[in-house]
Order: structure tokens, then sequence, then C-alpha cells
């Protein structure tokens, strides 16, 4: 799991100690997740939120493209090119770029749902093709959510426990089972 970018400076106009701040204790969130999760592997590249379309995109490429050598994964999961958020459309284009099918393929590239991002895109929106069935583990998902305490508003709020369950209730139902996430697939080698 790689984060490329830091998630928190966006909120102020220059970096400050207070933004520093907050972008620690935000890697501290992602890491607690991370280990409510299970997983033991990632990285924290701390690239400036809000502005990765001031970074040449090849960089950013660069570094997802050395993570995936690394790590040498057979699916790589990016953002959708259709979220809000300008930061996820970078990652996505990045993520394509880094997963050329050259060298050692990757051969599933598949995109995720983030809410408060990927359903505010009114005009293109999210299409699920691939499922996944969470309902074993849907309170798992809910609990490392509640590590990011101030990424979590209450209800009627997207990212509230209410409507992460609800999102998941859907997709499960589109996919036949209790609870499910959905995924787009970008690429997929058979």
């Amino acid at each position: 799991m790689i984060f490329v970018a830091e998630g928190s400076s966006c909120r102020h106009n220059t970096l400050t100690d207070e933004a520093q701040e907050e972008i620690n204790f935000r890697n501290q969130c992602g890491i607690k997740a991370m280990k409510s999760l299970g997983v033991n592997d990632y990285c924290f590249y701390n690239l400036p939120c809000g502005r990765l379309d001031r970074e040449p995109l090849i960089e950013i490429a660069k570094t997802i493209e050395k993570e995936i050598l690394d790590y040498e994964p057979t699916t790589v999961l990016t953002h959708s090119l259709n979220d809000v958020h300008n930061d996820h459309k970078v990652i996505f284009r990045a993520t394509v770029q880094a997963t050329r099918p050259v060298g050692k393929i990757v051969k599933n590239l598949l995109s995720f749902e983030i809410l408060s991002s990927s359903e505010w895109s009114y005009t293109e929106s999210f299409k699920p093709n691939v499922f996944v069935n969470i309902t074993s583990t849907i309170d798992v998902k809910i609990n490392a959510m509640h590590c990011y305490s101030t990424e979590q508003p209450k209800h009627p709020h997207p990212r509230s426990d209410q409507v992460i369950k609800s999102l998941a209730t859907m997709r499960g139902a589109q996919s036949g089972v209790e609870y499910s996430e959905g995924f787009e697939i970008i690429r997929s080698f058979m």
C-alpha cells in the first residue's frame, strides 16, 4: 500500500507547523488503519495534497512504478479517473502509466470508489464491473475507517458508518451477496 499524497496540507494556504502536525497525525491514522487490516507493508510519500497536478506526472508514475517493481503485484488498485478530487485523477493517470504492459506485466488494473469523491462526480459515475464479497469483513472495514477520526464526519456525510454500510449493501445487491465492494476493470489480462 502506498500513500502518494499527504492528504492534509490542502486545507492550509502554506505548510505551517499546524499543517505539518496534521500530516503527521494523518500518517499515524493510516498506520493504525493498515495494522487493523493486517497490512504491514506500506509507504508514505507525502507529496503535497491538492497540488499533485503541479508535480511532474512522470515523477509520480516513477514512484508508483518503483513500488510495483519492488513488490511485483499481479493486481494494482487505484483511484477512479472520474473522482471529483483532482489528486485522485492524477494518481489514476500516473498508475496507468506505471502499469503499461511491458516487462513484468501487472495483469489486473482496477479502480475503486472513494466515498465523498466518486459519487460527487454527477456526470461521470463510477461503474463497477467486478465485486468482492466483504460480508464477513464489513465491520473490519468500518473499524479501519474509525482510525481516521478527523475523516469520518457524522451521517449523512458519505464517509459515515451508515453510508459506508449502505454502499456495501447496494454493491452487495448488485452482486448477489449481503455486502460487497465494487471495482472497475481498467485492464485485465486473462
